[in-house]
């Protein structure tokens, strides 16, 4: 009970925009994200509208190997830009590394490693992530799904019973 007492409130989406905004990420309009792992180069990090980004999701923007040549190199640091496209959605505790450009449309399953370039309307998960199909046909399959239900501005009371009811829990 203490514990939540003396919790951080949760930031709102547009509160994490406002601060990302500030620290130089660059990020279009109607972006939903639930992160704030920008890495250390916020401002290396590009992110197109209408995209979201799951909680626990981190951008790194430098190659933390760098640190094992300095003897040899002593500046050495080694940066990438990150870009997002528009429309696209970022699974929950994924890793963009330095040099990403994910496309247009494009879907990154929960826990990918991203590295490389990914063509727009992909679906890519695992570690490495790898394209395995195209978004357009994931997101027509999702609009089908029997489990399918219409609840998203429905209150917590009547999207609990409609979910209780759909499920045969009551």
């Amino acid at each position: 009970m203490l514990r939540r007492l003396f919790r951080r409130r949760e930031w709102t989406s547009e509160e994490r925009i406002a601060e990302l905004r500030l620290r130089g990420v660059k990020i279009g309009h109607s972006c939903h994200i639930l992160t704030m792992e920008f890495s250390t180069e916020p401002y290396l990090i590009e992110i197109g509208d209408r995209v979201a980004i799951a909680s626990g999701v981190q951008f790194i923007t430098h190659n933390g190997l760098a640190g094992m040549i300095r003897e040899q190199y002593p500046g050495i640091q080694v940066f990438g830009r990150i870009r997002i496209g528009s429309g696209s959605f970022i699974g929950l505790n994924s890793i963009i590394l330095p040099g990403v450009e994910i496309g247009r449309g494009c879907i990154v399953g929960a826990g990918a490693v991203v590295r490389g370039t990914i063509p727009d309307d992909s679906v890519v998960i695992g570690n490495p992530a790898r394209v395995i199909g195209k978004a357009s046909i994931a997101l027509a399959v999702l609009a089908t799904d029997p489990h399918r239900l219409d609840v998203f501005d429905a209150s917590p009371a009547e999207r609990r019973r409609r979910i209780e009811e759909h499920f045969q829990l009551v």
